[in-house]
């Protein structure tokens, strides 16, 4: 076998490798358990120069970043719109803003209805940077975005911190670090693009078809925004011509076009996504990446910690990590930037990776068939968790 990715197993599915290959023999598909992976086309057109291992980020035991002078933040977007939008506080869409005024584009993650998928894309507006907003609990797909960078111009990219640690992996090869700024967040994990799949066609059942998805809404409260919103309406299914102003007063104003299923009330996406049930297998045992561990310049997430329990707007917490990072911020004028400490800022995010449960596997199979995902829920995963406590009995009487 060549000296290539073809060699790795259950790889994080970054996708920088495709863009790094000279000779383009990589391509990248979903695998049999809905994870995006690359697959070698032609060996014989290999060339051996190892460059897809170089920057594999899965392929290297240490992060490629510096976390030894770390600057903790809280912050969160003056404009009270952005701030509704988002997630969070609006800091990456902030960011994301800033540099795009100041002559970067930005990659993003926005959702394809065509497609019904996550992927990465280019923005050379702020406009066109706007369907970024917003987590999207799923794999991205960031060829078609990755390919489309030019090195040789300034760009923000975003992305999972594994991404991006390939990414900062591909850009230090090519001595390119001066044209980028590198925006991770605190990852959960990603879930199997089967049990995605699987919810959309269960919800499509429901409202026909699905032209816009947001997977946090705060209409019910940030500390409730588990939602899942499918829009029916007649609002255009391509993302360029939306007015995200309209997108949101429609959100709120005519419910009827909506779905919305909230976490609080039992919704199945996200008992599959916050259960751990079908993640990636390396976000179980090869995800190196908790808390300050971050190869990009700028780390973001939920600060739901105590301090700022009771705010209900949203608010990011924020880790600058380079130089480059902590000047981005100190120029952020149009964010409210409070100095924290580090322990503050990270309270609430997972200290460390979800641990596999022993249904994941059946899972996964049962993803392929025609069953519900309650039916899936209720006889594999209620059952495991019966016989996951049994095994924890019967060891502590050992």
């Amino acid at each position: 076998m060549k000296d290539n990715i073809s060699k790795l197993k259950d790889c994080y599915g970054c996708g920088v490798c495709v863009k790094a290959c000279p000779v383009k023999i990589i391509s990248f598909k979903e695998n049999k358990d809905g994870f995006y992976t690359p697959f070698i086309e032609n060996q014989d057109k290999c060339v051996e120069c190892g460059l897809c291992l170089k920057v594999c980020a899965y392929n290297h035991d240490e992060v490629a970043g510096d976390a030894s002078d770390v600057k903790a933040f809280a912050a969160w977007s003056k404009d009270p719109l952005v701030r509704q939008w988002c997630s969070s506080g609006g800091v990456g869409f902030e960011v994301g803003r800033k540099l795009i005024n100041d002559g970067f584009e930005a990659v993003g993650v926005r959702f394809d209805p065509k497609k019904n998928r996550a992927e990465h894309f280019v923005a050379a507006s702020v406009e066109d940077f706007m369907p970024s907003v917003g987590s999207k609990y799923i794999p991205s797909y960031s060829v078609d975005g990755f390919n489309a960078i030019d090195r040789n111009k300034k760009y923000l990219v975003t992305g999972t911190p594994c991404q991006i640690d390939s990414f900062r992996r591909y850009i230090r090869h090519f001595k390119a670090e001066d044209n980028f700024v590198l925006l991770d967040f605190f990852c959960h994990g990603v879930p199997s693009l089967l049990l995605w799949d699987k919810y959309t066609a269960e919800v499509r059942k429901k409202i026909g078809m699905i032209t816009f998805a947001s997977w946090r809404n705060k209409t019910m409260g940030w500390h409730d925004s588990w939602s899942m919103n499918a829009d029916n309406s007649s609002q255009p299914d391509n993302s360029e011509t939306i007015d995200w102003h309209d997108l949101y007063n429609l959100e709120i104003q005519e419910k009827k076009h909506i779905y919305t299923s909230r976490m609080s009330q039992g919704d199945l996406f996200y008992r599959f996504f916050l259960g751990n049930y079908c993640l990636n297998k390396c976000c179980y045992l090869n995800c190196k990446y908790k808390m300050c561990a971050s190869a990009a310049d700028i780390r973001i997430g939920d600060l739901w910690g105590k301090k700022y329990a009771d705010d209900d707007k949203g608010v990011n917490s924020v880790l600058a990590f380079t130089e480059n990072g902590k000047r981005l911020l100190s120029g952020l004028s149009s964010c409210e930037i409070i100095p924290e400490s580090v322990e503050t800022a990270s309270e609430s995010q997972m200290r460390y990776n979800a641990s596999m449960p022993i249904t994941r596997k059946y899972v996964l199979v049962a993803l392929h068939y025609p069953m519900s995902l309650s039916t899936i829920y209720n006889s594999i995963i209620l059952a495991g968790r019966v016989v996951d406590k049994l095994l924890k009995i019967i060891k502590n009487k050992k």
